[in-house]
Order: structure tokens, then C-alpha cells, then sequence
């Protein structure tokens, strides 16, 4: 077999004893074509093949082989036929590495910046963005809104009032709510002279004809 290799024309044929490989004076990645007739279980006779073959040449294997081993040892495309296995090596050398694309750094975008001394620019004075109107502090009327609508317009069928106001309001008129009337005439005297349905209970007593504010 070896004799009709060697009778090939352009092909160089070197013989090798497996465990006298070591003390050969190989370089890396020498042969295209390697065929070993030896067991896969050796470790470092398959880490010494795999140097031995260029990038993507192959290894033909004719003793106990086993696809395991093969890919651990770094081949590839392991194909078997019966007992005969052939691997590849990949296609970069031993050792080679490459840049990964997720340790470059993203591109920050510009951003434009303004210096604290570029006079240049024409800058706006807050305080110029509000009058006085704006500073003002609303009144609870101002801030008063239709239970339906959600806004200080009235619906049309409002039963809160509000109508009634903004028609004042509208006229040049203010609406007043009046004074809850006494029924017994003693609501002055104190609780101890009201009704339970007061609309004074719980505040001390007053002077009759006093104007008494009743809270929400």
C-alpha cells in the first residue's frame, strides 16, 4: 500500500513509526493527508496528528477508532465507513485565536456639548417664563370641577351647583350659601339644648344672629 502511494506522481510519501513520532523533527501543520493505522485512545498521539496536518487535511484512520476520542482531540467532520474513520482538522492553525466582535466598545454617540463661557449663546432666564398671573395661588373655586365631566364645566344636567355658579359668575354675581336655619330656635344654647340632626352639634355655643362658618 505504501509502495502504490509512493508511485503517484507529485506525491511525497513519509513513513512513520506512531510511537517514534515524537522524535521526529516535524514542524506544524506539514502533511495534507495522514493515514494512521493506529488506536484513537492516545491522547497525545492524536494532539501530535492534529499538528502535523495542514489546515483542513484529513486523517484516515483504519485501526480501533472512535468518534469520541477524534473530536476530543480537536478534529472535525468525523465520517466512518465500517472500520475506516476519517477526520479533519479545522481550518486554522493550532494555537490562533480571533477577536471577538463583543469586546470591541459600541460607538458613543455625539453628543453637543455647550462651554460655561460661550457667551455666544443666547440663554433664556426662567423667571421670564412666568408671570404673575401663573404665580398666583389658586382659589378653591377656581379649582372646583363638575363631579361628571371631571372639568370646571358644567354638564348638562349638573345637580351639583356648578351651573348655577358659572352662571353667577357669568352675570358678575357670587352665589352665598345660606345660613343653615334653626327648627327649635335653642341652637345657640349649646349640645345640650340640640336636636341630633344639628347642623351646629359639636361647636360651642353662640350669640343668637351670629354668622357661624360650618366646615366641609
Amino acid at each position: 500500500e505504501v509502495n502504490e502511494l509512493k508511485s503517484i506522481p507529485n506525491v511525497k510519501v513519509n513513513v512513520e513509526n506512531a510511537e517514534r513520532l515524537h522524535l521526529a523533527e516535524y514542524g506544524n501543520s506539514q502533511f495534507d493527508v495522514i493515514l494512521a493505522n493506529v488506536a484513537t485512545g492516545d491522547a497525545n498521539l492524536m494532539a501530535q496528528l492534529v499538528k502535523l496536518l495542514k489546515p483542513k487535511g484529513k486523517t484516515v484512520f483504519k485501526s480501533d477508532a472512535s468518534r469520541s476520542d477524534l473530536l476530543l482531540a480537536g478534529f472535525i467532520n468525523v465520517v466512518s465507513s465500517g472500520n475506516v474513520y476519517v477526520a479533519e482538522k479545522p481550518g486554522y492553525e493550532i494555537g490562533s485565536a480571533a477577536k471577538l466582535s463583543f469586546a470591541s466598545k459600541s460607538k458613543v454617540a455625539a453628543v453637543w456639548k455647550l462651554d460655561a463661557d460661550d457667551e455666544e449663546e443666547e440663554r433664556i432666564d426662567d423667571e421670564e417664563l412666568l408671570d404673575e398671573q401663573d404665580k398666583a395661588k389658586p382659589t378653591p373655586e377656581s379649582l372646583r370641577v363638575c363631579g361628571t365631566t371631571g372639568k370646571r364645566k358644567a354638564c348638562k344636567d349638573c345637580s351639583c351647583g356648578l351651573a348655577e355658579e358659572l352662571d353667577a359668575e357669568a352675570k358678575g354675581k357670587a352665589i352665598t350659601d345660606p345660613a343653615p336655619k334653626s327648627s327649635c330656635g335653642s341652637c345657640y344654647l349649646g349640645d345640650a339644648f340640640r336636636c341630633a340632626t344639628c347642623p351646629y352639634l359639636g361647636m360651642p355655643a353662640f350669640k343668637p344672629g351670629e354668622k357661624i362658618v360650618l366646615s366641609d
